[in-house]
């Protein structure tokens, strides 16, 4: 071909290419590496939040900002440094911490996302789901599944915080969301010990015989701490009887589950909670889908792609999709895990390299 031709087969491919712009085409071989990448490569990155920061920053917050229906509640969104500035912890979960006074109420909504609440400290504070007046304690894993009115009541002298998983980014991408007011306080004010869907479905192997259908999310609203400790301290104890009782030695582990179905307790998202004995370690792992970690008690290290970091009580841990990451125990080690994992399986997209031998 000669330096002519050449020139004018750029000059027509220039051309082309100005009108694929121009007809808002863009072709395939110019994008194969982002579109279709050889791994996973999220844009969001491992990142820890430090409880020692977020918890006074909340207090600071509950000074200066009111709960009510203009901000509707004090809660404040862990964002992932990778994400561009959108308030997401990673592309399909929502994390914050929600920080409630004393005496306040935070009114009622509900809107199309799932959502659920996990408390590393405190008590006092009524969650009122659809009509349901469910105390929160430590320890205590709480549901509002979407579409369920929800609004929240400090009964005491003294603020909480706690944390609050939704699957806000899923959503939005979806363009699946709906939200609606409620009451501008909540629909019940008492203060039972139990709530009424406990004294019906919290009873462990015993299902009641009405509303045997199959429902999407968990019609439990709360989980408690007294039976996540006993059934993680169960596994251990049968480990050292010689039992095979646990994930990995000195790794004891739980899933939250719906018992109308035995699956997870809402349709997008899965929670979990995990206990390492004292210098126990997991193996080396990659998992498509991403998880966020709370530190419900102990000290530990969580290595993301190779960078060691401590954590300790109420820190808050990132894992992206496919990132390296590993734990180790420097205490007993309590965990709380929630991910995206439901959403990455019903997809067919779930896989997991877990590194033998380290």
């Amino acid at each position: 071909m000669t330096d002519i031709e050449t020139g004018i087969e750029d000059e027509q491919l220039d051309k082309l290419y100005r009108d694929f712009e121009t007809e808002n085409l863009m072709p395939l071989w110019t994008q194969l590496g982002d579109l279709m990448p050889m791994v996973p490569t999220s844009k969001a990155v491992p990142f820890i939040w430090k409880w020692s920061t977020l918890y006074p920053l909340a207090k600071r917050a509950g000074d200066l900002v009111p709960v009510g229906r203009g901000g509707e509640r004090r809660a404040i969104a862990l964002a992932n440094p990778g994400l561009g500035g959108v308030p997401y912890v990673s592309p399909t979960l929502w994390a914050a911490i929600q920080y409630l006074g004393p005496k306040e109420v935070a009114p009622e909504h509900r809107h199309a996302q799932n959502a659920f609440r996990f408390v590393v400290e405190g008590e006092g504070v009524w969650t009122v789901v659809n009509g349901d007046p469910v105390a929160m304690r430590r320890g205590d894993f709480l549901l509002t599944p979407g579409w369920h009115f929800h609004g929240h009541h400090n009964e005491t002298d003294q603020p909480m915080a706690w944390i609050d998983g939704l699957d806000i980014p899923f959503v939005h991408y979806t363009d699946t969301g709906f939200f609606e007011f409620g009451s501008e306080n909540v629909t019940d004010e008492s203060t039972p010990d139990i709530s009424r869907s406990e004294r019906l479905w919290a009873h462990p192997g015993l299902r009641p015989l009405v509303g045997l259908d199959a429902k999407t999310s968990s019609p439990i609203a709360a989980y408690r701490w007294v039976h996540t400790d006993a059934a993680l301290t169960e596994q251990l104890e049968l480990e050292d009887e010689g039992y095979a009782a646990t994930t990995e030695p000195g790794h004891a582990a739980v899933r939250y589950t719906n018992p109308t179905t035995g699956g997870d307790v809402m349709p997008t998202m899965r929670a979990e909670f995990h206990r390492l004995r004292d210098g126990a370690r997991t193996r080396p792992r990659r998992d498509v889908g991403s998880t966020v970690y709370q530190v419900f008690e102990g000290r530990g290290r969580f290595v993301l792609d190779g960078r060691s970091t401590s954590v300790e009580t109420g820190d808050m841990v990132v894992v992206p999709s496919w990132t390296e990451w590993s734990i180790e125990a420097e205490s007993q080690f309590d965990l709380f895990a929630f991910s995206d994992a439901p959403i990455v399986e019903k997809l067919h997209f779930a896989r997991t390299l877990i590194t033998e031998g380290a």
